[in-house]
């Protein structure tokens, strides 16, 4: 264990001027700017919405773009998730094949077991040492996607400190190398409640819900960005759509569910 990160007594804001396209067509089209660099951001929403696929989506844009990226998944194995890639005609291997791309699954129970290891070790202080859980040795990533933070919650079931704790210190590691994450997380097709915990939503700079709600016996797809601190943005709901060769397409123009609550 190589480096230890003591819990912060309160996260700084960050002021970053510099902004990163998800390269998401229409998506982007909904920000004035971008999202700003080195931010956390939360992706919520219902089994099937797309959230994954947003987030292979925007780590394959950066990573063709030269930037380095990883995916954390504590669900989907790697390969099903290269398949996935490969589906909308992107190459997972070449980017994997030039260190741009790494596509890692976590065990979310032996997290908590190293977790728990080290405040033991510690004898209760808040300190922890996550930087072997989270990255390959001397990969240092410009843009996170961690699929998911609900996997991560489960395995922390009946020790809501200890994963309180956990995810303070992911968020805290990932402002430090000055990563833009992404933060999967399920919740409803309609969210009355974002998270379990509700520490997540509190900590992350952004937050982005994806819809996929059943109207009669159709379902119809949208997105909209919540909070985004730091950067202006476009306050609505509209319409997405998952197409074959193409990923994740918004249209901001158009607006939909003006009846959500």
């Amino acid at each position: 264990m190589s480096k230890i990160i003591k819990k912060a007594k309160s996260a700084p804001k960050r002021m970053n001027s510099n902004f990163i396209k998800t390269g998401i067509h229409g998506l982007d089209g909904l920000m004035d700017k971008g999202i700003p660099k080195g931010t956390a951001n939360l992706v919520c929403g219902g089994p099937g919405s797309g959230k994954t696929i947003l987030g292979l989506q925007t780590l394959n844009y950066a990573a063709s773009k030269g930037q380095k990226c990883i995916y954390m998944t504590f669900e989907e194995s790697e390969d099903r998730l290269r398949k996935h890639m490969r589906d909308f005609g992107w190459s997972p291997e070449k980017l994997e094949k030039k260190g741009l791309l790494v596509i890692k699954r976590y065990d979310p129970f032996a997290v908590t077991r190293q977790v728990e290891a080290l405040l033991e070790k510690t004898k209760g202080e808040l300190l922890i040492d996550v930087n072997p859980i989270l990255f390959p040795k001397g990969f240092k990533p410009d843009r996170v996607v961690v699929d998911s933070l609900s996997a991560i919650s489960a395995a922390f079931v009946g020790k809501e400190e200890t994963y309180r704790i956990y995810i303070e210190q992911l968020f805290r590691l990932l402002e430090n190398i000055g990563a833009t994450s992404f933060l999967i997380t399920e919740s409803t097709d309609i969210p009355t409640k974002l998270t379990e915990s509700g520490v997540e939503e509190f900590l992350a700079d952004g937050v982005i819900i994806v819809y996929n709600v059943q109207r009669g016996n159709t379902r119809e797809s949208a997105i909209e960005i919540l909070k985004l601190r730091g950067a202006s943005f476009q306050k609505k709901i509209v319409a997405m759509q998952i197409q074959g060769k193409k990923g994740i397409v918004v249209y901001p123009e158009h607006e939909v569910f003006g009846g959500i609550q």
